[in-house]
């Protein structure tokens, strides 16, 4: 199915040249003269890359086939990152590079949404939030002010900046998108 000019907005998954695109900024543009145009800054899903790309009335873009799956990450095997699919049970291997900064939020068992495009896997989110054990944090001093932050790793491997008061052990709530810290868990 083709997508018109007019039907572009924040948010839309395109297929520009055979690479699927989410749109992330749109502007409709009417000069005083000539015709309108849309101008766009479209994210590429495979490498994450912004361009920005100008559609003119009668350009037409394809929606492209994208499948989300809900997957489950196995374990980190070394070299890779093993995945399996929870309805087929099909495992699937992933480099660092192709799970990128996702791979600091996960856990052994955890689910994640993955995008496949053509049948390969383009994208990997973790949760929105995530409760994560803290594995090493400076310990507190007397004088410590309550409004400050320390660093503190979490047993996934991601450093987040904690509250005075927190301790090594705490489980904590983060914001995955963010990377910030959000509470402690009871």
């Amino acid at each position: 199915m083709a997508i018109g000019m007019s039907e572009l907005k924040k948010g839309l998954k395109i297929e520009v040249d055979g690479i699927p695109y989410r749109i992330t900024e749109y502007q409709h543009v009417k000069p005083g003269k000539g015709a309108a145009f849309v101008r766009c800054k479209i994210k590429n899903f495979i490498n994450g890359k912004t361009i920005e790309k100008t559609f003119h009335a009668g350009d037409k873009c394809e929606v492209p086939d994208l499948q989300p799956k809900t997957m489950q990450f196995l374990y980190d095997d070394g070299e890779m990152l093993q995945f399996m699919d929870n309805e087929t049970y099909e495992q699937i291997a992933l480099t660092y590079d192709q799970v990128g900064e996702t791979a600091k939020w996960i856990l052994d068992g955890m689910n994640v949404d993955m995008m496949f495009f053509k049948g390969e896997a383009i994208t990997v989110e973790a949760p929105m939030f995530v409760e994560l054990k803290i594995v090493d944090t400076p310990p507190n001093f007397k004088g410590d002010s309550q409004g400050g932050k320390k660093p503190a790793t979490l047993e996934s491997g991601a450093v987040v900046q904690i509250p005075f008061h927190i301790v090594e052990g705490d489980v904590i709530k983060c914001d995955t998108r963010t990377g910030e810290y959000l509470e402690k868990v009871k």
